[in-house]
């Protein structure tokens, strides 16, 4: 809970969402303005998101993910039922681990924290076996989804954890972590990142991210390239023996972001195979919030990491009190979200585009503010005219291609 307990107290952005959320979605509201007809066309196909940092809130006390909630509440963006209401069959669970010292302790600390994290993903799934079911390879997700219950992927954002020890990537994989990202917003000890303000330090992959990025290969570990530098976007396009994927990015021609990939890189992510995931984040500039605002923000106080669920939703009632009180910055919309993916589509073609949008994780726009809102982009891209072979591959099929593949080339390998 701890990223989410930071944002509470100080991301405007966040912040911003809440306020404007509150205006328009309550607890327990449908998604609204979806013609029958596409909402039944939606459901029929098999849907995941390929970045959920929902993990976080599974220690919470009193927080359930079979519990409906709502982001004005909690802050919190997908559970069971709004996974329902959405339409979301499955997805990559996240085991997020923020950038720390690159020390023997640092590498300790963290690699505790993300096997932990990566326990409490397996201990949600056994405490409700009827609803969910831990997904191993691409096929699962179909056979998961046909017996009625959501597919749980994992996947690793940032690492770190790993350390200098590769050994413990086959461990993750043991848990079923079937994705990973070497990097986050700083360099570490496998490569840059697309965000350190003191620059690149490897220009590209280290040495050992260089190894890294074979084992994650050898293992069948599908190779995410979001928050990694331009270079190491490069690298991983002409050294993976697998295709690779970009879980939760966006279009640099819409918003000029480090976070975001420019044209040529998104062209040459599609043409190698791979595929880039639209994010609902780095969509256009924030104006700064004003000092008053950030005085009340801190004001506020931390909240320590066994907060309660009623002391966060406690937290919510204050901060959307502020907005009666301050101007919020500007925020992104749908709109901006879906001139993303369509900007993208452009570039790279349906088979090359999937949806990873961030949820609980800083995710969300407005008029997309969480997982129940997801019919909303498959009615725009039935009214931007793509087919439903099309949808379905942007839904899922195009993710599970890369999972499938990543598996056969660590079968072939493995056979030799």
């Amino acid at each position: 809970m701890r990223r989410l307990l930071t944002v509470l107290l100080g991301s405007a952005a966040l912040l911003t969402g809440v306020a404007h959320a509150a205006d328009t979605k309550k607890a327990g509201e449908k998604p609204g303005d979806i013609p029958k007809a596409i909402k039944t066309l939606h459901d029929s196909f098999l849907t995941l998101d390929t970045h959920l940092d929902t993990p976080e809130h599974f220690s919470r006390q009193g927080w359930s993910m079979i519990d409906r909630h709502a982001v004005t509440e909690d802050g919190t963006q997908v559970d069971l039922p709004r996974m329902k209401a959405g339409g979301l069959d499955g997805g990559f669970y996240v085991i997020y681990t923020g950038q720390g010292d690159l020390t023997a302790e640092g590498y300790r600390k963290a690699r505790d924290f993300a096997l932990n994290r990566a326990t409490e993903i397996r201990e949600m799934v056994a405490a409700h076996p009827d609803q969910f079911e831990l997904a191993y390879t691409a096929d699962d997700a179909a056979r998961i989804n046909k017996a009625g219950k959501s597919f749980v992927f994992q996947s690793i954002e940032n690492s770190w954890p790993i350390g200098e020890d590769l050994t413990l990537l086959q461990t993750f994989y043991a848990t079923g972590v079937r994705m990973a990202g070497p990097v986050h917003f700083l360099n570490n000890q496998f490569a840059d990142s697309s965000t350190d303000p003191k620059g690149k330090i490897w220009h590209g992959y280290s040495p050992l991210g260089l190894r890294w990025l074979a084992e994650a290969n050898r293992l069948g570990i599908l190779v995410d390239v979001s928050h990694a530098s331009d270079d190491v976007v490069d690298q991983s396009i002409a050294l993976s023996k697998a295709p690779i994927i970009a879980s939760h990015s966006g279009a640099k021609a819409i918003f000029d972001h480090p976070r975001n990939l420019d044209d040529v890189r998104i062209k040459k992510i599609a043409d190698s195979g791979g595929a880039v995931c639209i994010n609902s984040v780095y969509l256009k500039a924030s104006e700064q919030p004003s000092a008053e605002l950030m005085a009340a923000l801190k004001a506020l106080g931390p909240l320590d990491d066994e907060a309660t669920e009623a002391q966060v939703k406690a937290r919510m009632v204050k901060m959307a009190e502020l907005k009666a009180k301050y101007q919020f910055p500007a925020r992104a919309n749908f709109e901006i979200f879906m001139s993303s993916m369509l900007h993208t589509l452009k570039i790279a073609g349906p088979k090359a585009v999937c949806v990873g949008a961030d949820w609980d994780g800083g995710g969300g726009v407005e008029g997309l503010e969480d997982v129940a809102d997801l019919p909303k982009i498959t009615a725009r891209l039935k009214a931007e005219g793509y087919s439903d072979a099309d949808i379905q591959a942007i839904w899922s099929g195009n993710v599970l291609r890369l999972v499938a593949g990543a598996q056969a080339y660590a079968k072939s390998v493995a056979a030799k």
